[in-house]
């Protein structure tokens, strides 16, 4: 059954537009994740904790935030947080979400968004900073552990979430039956 809005607009538009691999040797710095080794990141008690532990001894998804307050970021982290643990336990995966704020923001952020997942913050912006994060997308098979990144172009060109988990070896999750806007 369609609605007058889907008649008018077409079909929602269900198949994912990637851009192309970029060339290996014209990688930009995010590829190069050793070049935050000297970063730190906040928990949300204020411990500064050494960037590099979140994924040197395990496989791990970084998703790195615009703010908090952005309403597409939480939306995007409403949907990791339907992520369940096991799936990431059995992979041996961490889930770790990156913003740029205050400690103190990240209990409220977490309660609104119900994400239970590791998180914490850059709030100097060191790591974006020594990443030099713009736009673009990279595949690299080599290099220090990096192997897929996504940069999005703006605020609405997050990388799919069954995405990352394929590449991490997670299960993925069926996000069709979670529909937060119910048609009337």
């Amino acid at each position: 059954m369609s609605t007058n809005l889907e008649k008018t607009l077409g079909a929602p538009q269900t198949v994912q537009i990637a851009r192309s691999p970029q060339n290996q040797h014209d990688l930009p710095p995010i590829a190069n994740i050793k070049a935050a080794k000297d970063c730190f990141v906040v928990n949300c008690y204020g411990r500064k904790i050494p960037f590099p532990a979140l994924y040197e001894k395990t496989k791990t998804i970084l998703v790195f935030l615009r703010h908090f307050l952005c309403y597409t970021c939480r939306e995007y982290v409403e949907d990791l947080a339907k992520i369940p643990e096991k799936s990431l336990k059995d992979a041996d995966v961490r889930l770790i979400v990156i913003g740029q704020s205050s400690h103190d923001h990240i209990q409220d952020f977490c309660t609104q968004t119900g994400y239970t997942h590791e998180i914490y913050v850059d709030p100097t912006r060191s790591i974006y900073k020594s990443l030099q994060m713009k736009q673009g997308e990279i595949f690299h098979q080599a290099g220090d552990k990096l192997h897929f990144g996504h940069l999005d172009l703006n605020r609405l060109d997050h990388a799919p979430i069954n995405l990352l988990l394929q590449l991490a070896g997670v299960k993925t999750v069926d996000f069709t039956h979670k529909a937060k806007i119910i048609d009337i």
